[in-house]
């Protein structure tokens, strides 16, 4: 779970000692609860911390979620994955129970100012499909139960409960 690929998406200091992975789906609650925290994460410990944000739809209660992940994914190829990603924790109530989600993520991809006819040939393509059912599948296989799942350095660790919980574990993570 440790191992960054090189297909990750990523942000901060991609050579870190220190990894924080996220297990994630952009349509769950919980994972938009978590979303101010790992933004604040980010600022203060970027250039120092390995930030991985891996997808993991439940598809099973969140219908939209695969899409949303390759929304993220679409808007990723044309280097804007972690614009789309705030945008899809940002706007979870909007597209969330949408019946027509991909309006609602073209209109993010407008916002982003990315060409929107890649951006609907990308969101369909076999391989961002294949990629997030890829990412899905590791966590399936890995026995991860939920989301969010977070792992330092490859050690699944409880959910933190604050922002000050999350920096004490990633300091450690630093100091060792």
């Amino acid at each position: 779970m440790g191992v960054v690929h090189p297909l990750d998406n990523i942000k901060g200091n991609a050579s870190s000692t220190v990894v924080v992975m996220e297990y994630s789906d952009f349509q769950c609650p919980a994972c938009r609860s978590y979303y101010p925290i790992m933004k604040e994460l980010m600022v203060e410990f970027g250039d120092r911390v390995t930030f991985v944000y891996r997808h993991f739809p439940l598809i099973g209660i969140h219908p939209n979620a695969e899409f949303a992940a390759r929304a993220a994914e679409a808007a990723g190829k044309q280097g804007k994955f972690w614009e789309m990603h705030d945008l899809l924790f940002e706007k979870q109530d909007e597209w969330a129970k949408a019946p027509d989600v991909e309006s609602k993520f073209e209109s993010y991809a407008t916002l982003l100012n990315i060409s929107i006819e890649q951006f609907k040939t990308d969101w369909v393509s076999k391989e961002v499909k294949d990629f997030v059912k890829t990412q899905r599948m590791h966590a399936i296989k890995s026995g991860l139960q939920g989301t969010p799942s977070f792992f330092i350095n490859g050690k699944q660790i409880q959910n933190p409960a604050s922002v000050q919980a999350f920096k004490i574990l990633i300091n450690e993570a630093l100091a060792n």
